[in-house]
């Protein structure tokens, strides 16, 4: 057994909900629904804070917390507040954002509904080829038959369909990019299941980080299996710890039979923010931000409420406990709402030996300290 002889090391991400009413009320001249100054701005400013990776997704769903269609949702009639109508493709957006970042995870949600595993391999691949090894997913299963029929499939699948399509989805795309051999060239493939049955050969060559990470983001019990098999990552909204350290447990528990460590997973609760000078006053501002999500539909997300030492410390706490190994930051200002955190809150964490002081790799996986995947031989 490893001795631990200072403070965990906390992850940190940022997620960016796409252009919607926040950005644009709160930030003029940052709020065209086209525009790329907003996510710009965010993705600089995470990665001056060191954080690990940027999350395009949606905001907190019902049943799946975190989505991404290319169809706005409805809620008894009107588009949902936070999905915008012509937000961009977000894997475009990455590939922008891979030019203007160096460091930085690029991560973002999937539909692996309606796409086909060759052609979302070959996307990811590219832009991870594009970033140096930096590049995510969220694979998502969309629910919405209102969304379906913007493609020829149509249709709409239920809980269990949705996941193993997802789970196939994801093991498919990992046979296309294990499919080059260990001397760099490719080799036919072929993957015969209850949802793909495709053959061919691969036309990009294995990526920096030979599989993007893999984030899931549902805390159902089919999410629950779903992460200890495939995910690398594994977004939450438990709101105490500990909530957060019987869930972590109970998904850290299963990995061992998919042959995998703890630390092979992991998992980040999604969370508000809210500093102030003094606790009052912070307590004073998140419970304005309370009343907005209430409004907006977007309760149930924790919060970390205080003056930066008491974020700190609070953070620094949830994960001594065992009840995380970080946090994604949901900025309840856009453009601008990450400034003070990496500002104010990140220096104290590494001072507290809690967070990095410098980058020490280049790829994702080397920031969340995940294994890359081993090359099959055959």
């Amino acid at each position: 057994m490893t001795t631990r002889t200072g403070p965990r090391q906390l992850r940190l991400a940022a997620l960016f909900p796409g252009v919607g009413t926040t950005t644009a009320r709160s930030a003029p001249g940052f709020g065209s629904r086209l525009g790329f100054a907003s996510v710009e701005r965010l993705a600089r400013t995470a990665e001056r804070g060191l954080f690990d990776f940027l999350f395009l997704a949606g905001d907190f769903l019902a049943e799946s917390f975190l989505a991404e269609g290319p169809r706005p949702r409805e809620r008894q009639g009107p588009a949902h507040d936070l999905d915008v109508a012509g937000r961009p493709e977000p894997l475009t957006v990455l590939s922008a954002l891979a030019a203007v970042t160096g460091r930085l995870g690029l991560a973002a949600t999937v539909d692996a509904t309606f796409g086909e595993p060759y052609e979302l391999a070959r996307r990811l691949a590219s832009l991870d080829h594009l970033s140096g090894g930096r590049a995510a997913w969220h694979p998502v299963a969309c629910s919405d038959a209102r969304t379906g029929e913007n493609f020829r499939h149509g249709g709409r699948l239920d809980r269990a369909g949705r996941h193993t399509r997802a789970a196939e989805s994801v093991a498919t795309a990992r046979e296309l990019w294990d499919s080059w051999a260990p001397d760099g060239t490719p080799r036919p493939f072929a993957h015969h299941g209850r949802h793909f049955d495709i053959a061919g050969e691969f036309d990009v060559a294995r990526s920096p980080q030979g599989h993007p990470v893999v984030i899931q983001a549902d805390d159902s019990e089919e999410g629950r299996a779903f992460a200890a098999a495939t995910a690398d990552v594994l977004l939450t909204r438990h709101g105490t710890p500990e909530a957060g350290r019987a869930f972590s447990a109970d998904v850290k528990g299963r990995l061992a039979a998919h042959g995998r460590r703890p630390e092979d997973l992991k998992i980040m609760p999604v969370v508000t923010v809210v500093l102030g000078d003094t606790a009052a006053g912070a307590e004073e501002r998140a419970k304005g931000l309370s009343m907005r999500q209430t409004v907006t539909g977007t309760t149930g997300r924790p919060s970390f409420a205080g003056t930066p030492s008491e974020v700190a410390d609070g953070l620094t706490r949830y994960v001594e406990q065992d009840a995380a190994d970080g946090f994604v930051l949901v900025p309840h200002l856009a453009p601008g709402g990450l400034d003070d955190f990496v500002d104010q809150v990140v220096p104290l964490l590494q001072e507290r030996g809690a967070f990095r002081t410098e980058y020490t790799g280049s790829t994702l996986r080397e920031h969340l300290g995940l294994p890359l995947p081993a090359v099959k031989i055959a």
